[in-house]
């Protein structure tokens, strides 16, 4: 069965608003892992738009499962990377005009650099995951430069509202899986996952892990709105007739 990674990034831009004290990270990581959660994903960006140094470091020491750091191939990161020591690295491009991660790092193209971070993350002891396009020349690519794991870009399959072309999509990721596999890779697989789209992948053969962040941040603004409010209606009310 697949495992599950939690991606905590929004929970940070939330914090990032106000520059406030919380929502606290370690705390949602905690909620996570008592959830279920087999990893806590958090990604440092060069921009620094949510994650921040500090909160790689502090979900270092605390995180008592799995911590997997999402990273781009910039020399400063990979060097918190080599410092920071978490149990996964995961390479992803990065653009500071984007909202998210619009697609899989062009390992053909940045191979040299790839090869690089991979083998300094390695030499850490780091597992090394390359986020790529459900493509056989980027997966080849993946495993020539050295990463042991790949995570298969599952944006394109997860926006398309075309039945058709969805299934095209899927069986898109399914051979690349099958193809990863074969080459001895582990296969993981991300982004734009949801509690409607996740089951077709999640189901496929020798599916490692799946990372899914967002739609589970956003689910639990619903899950735990009630509560929270009839909380601090609690708090108002009481100390009003104190």
């Amino acid at each position: 069965m697949p495992q599950l990674g939690v991606n905590i990034d929004h929970i940070a831009t939330l914090r990032q608003q106000r520059r406030a004290p919380y929502p606290d990270l370690l705390f949602a990581a905690r909620i996570c892992e008592n959830a279920g959660a087999d990893s806590i994903v958090a990604h440092l960006r060069e921009d620094r738009r949510h994650i921040q140094d500090a909160d790689v470091f502090a979900l270092r020491k605390t995180v008592t499962k799995k911590f997997n750091l999402e990273m781009s191939i910039a020399d400063e990161i990979v060097g918190i990377a080599c410092r920071l020591k978490p149990h996964q690295a995961t390479l992803v491009p990065e653009r500071r005009q984007e909202l998210t991660t619009e697609g899989g790092l062009d390992v053909i193209r940045h191979g040299t650099r790839v090869a690089r971070a991979v083998a300094r993350l390695k030499d850490r002891n780091i597992d090394v995951s390359l986020f790529i396009e459900p493509s056989r020349r980027q997966i080849k690519m993946a495993w020539d430069v050295g990463a042991g794991m790949i995570e298969l870009h599952t944006g394109h399959y997860a926006d398309c509202r075309i039945p058709k072309d969805r299934r095209k999509m899927l069986a898109e990721l399914r051979e690349a899986a099958a193809y990863a596999r074969d080459l001895g890779l582990i296969v993981n697989a991300g982004h734009g996952l949801d509690y409607e789209n996740v089951c077709p992948v999640a189901s496929m053969r020798g599916m490692h892990e799946l990372n899914i962040g967002y739609a589970i941040v956003c689910y639990s603004i619903f899950l735990g709105l009630e509560r929270a409010v009839r909380q601090m209606k609690a708090l108002v009310t009481n100390t009003g007739k104190s």
